[in-house]
């Protein structure tokens, strides 16, 4: 994907309904665009309507979905899907993306469940991918989750997400924290995984904190701060795939706004730089995004090994804590 062809651009912050009357008071120029969660938005009038139309209105939005529940055994909810359409023309949002994953078999189970990484559900993923697809006239994108097992596996996670992208010619969703958690958890190496993505369907990406549990099993939780290998594995992000948006994901414990622009600061500044990096390869004869020639920088990709297997006793689920003001 082409910088023009992103979305949006720059680094992004997750609007929570807490953050209207400070956002509102003091703009922040460094953020690029907000994204919210449509399941928290739709239909909400009186003030907070106002005040999230007006934002809608200034700045740049994309919508994280949290219940389209695209894995899952249950029909795919069209009538959800036509009020997740309304909303994203009523507010021109820019992308809509969803977690590759599902959280509903006739009824909502709360939780972000492992889909089986098997061909039998690539093709189910996929057929439903395409579907939402032409129902919403928009391309979307599918964000890699962070799971506790792999029940049922024939392919190992990579393999899965490659496939279900490719076979549903859909975007992706990279974010970086669900990377190295599961690296940690499914013991991988991270940056072997990361290098095995497709960069050309990045929409844009995600950063966000996490919870040790213990030296082998890490939470994901959003309510942290973003930990050193994480920021890490954003620069590698950037020097495997290019420069692309970035978004601060932070859901609950939030800190005052100003702690938070700190880590948009700190997205934009890694984003100027290896923007200027990635001119001086360019300069020097590298050929852009994913380039693999001698002396620019790059390296060779090795898809991670089969090894997506769960740690004893672990939960199958993410754990989401989405709170209702999102």
């Amino acid at each position: 994907m082409k910088e023009s062809d992103y979305p949006v651009h720059g680094a992004g912050l997750g609007l929570r309904r807490t953050l209207l009357g400070p956002l509102a008071d003091q703009p922040p120029a460094q953020v690029g665009f907000y994204e919210v969660a449509p399941e928290n938005w739709i239909g909400v009038g009186g003030r907070y309507g106002k005040q999230f139309r007006a934002f809608t209105e200034r700045y740049p939005f994309v919508c994280h979905g949290l219940s389209l529940s695209i894995g899952a055994p249950s029909p795919l909810d069209e009538t959800f899907l036509q009020r997740v359409k309304r909303f994203l023309d009523q507010h021109q949002i820019r992308a809509y993306t969803e977690h590759l994953s599902y959280c509903s078999d006739d009824g909502h189970l709360y939780d972000l469940m492992p889909i089986p990484f098997t061909e039998e559900a690539v093709r189910h993923v996929a057929d439903r991918v395409r579907r939402a697809q032409d129902i919403l006239g928009r391309r979307i994108a599918l964000e890699n989750v962070s799971y506790y097992a792999a029940p049922g596996a024939e392919l190992s996670e990579i393999e899965f997400i490659n496939a279900v992208l490719d076979e549903a010619d859909c975007d992706l969703l990279l974010d970086v924290n669900n990377i190295y958690v599961n690296s940690v958890n499914h013991r991988y190496s991270a940056t072997e995984f990361l290098r095995a993505l497709p960069g050309h369907r990045i929409a844009y990406g995600h950063i966000a904190g996490h919870y040790n549990e213990a030296d082998d099993l890490i939470v994901d939780t959003h309510g942290a701060d973003v930990i050193p290998d994480v920021w890490a594995m954003l620069e590698s992000a950037f020097e495997t795939f290019g420069v692309f948006p970035m978004l601060v994901e932070r859901e609950f414990n939030l800190p005052p706004l100003a702690e938070l622009l700190q880590d948009v600061d700190r997205i934009a500044d890694l984003q100027r730089r290896w923007s200027m990096r990635s001119g001086d390869r360019q300069r020097s004869g590298c050929t852009g995004r994913r380039a693999r020639t001698p002396g620019c920088g790059s390296r060779g990709t090795a898809a991670p090994g089969r090894g997506a297997h769960s740690r004893p006793g672990a939960a199958g689920g993410a754990r989401r804590q989405r709170g209702a003001s999102r």
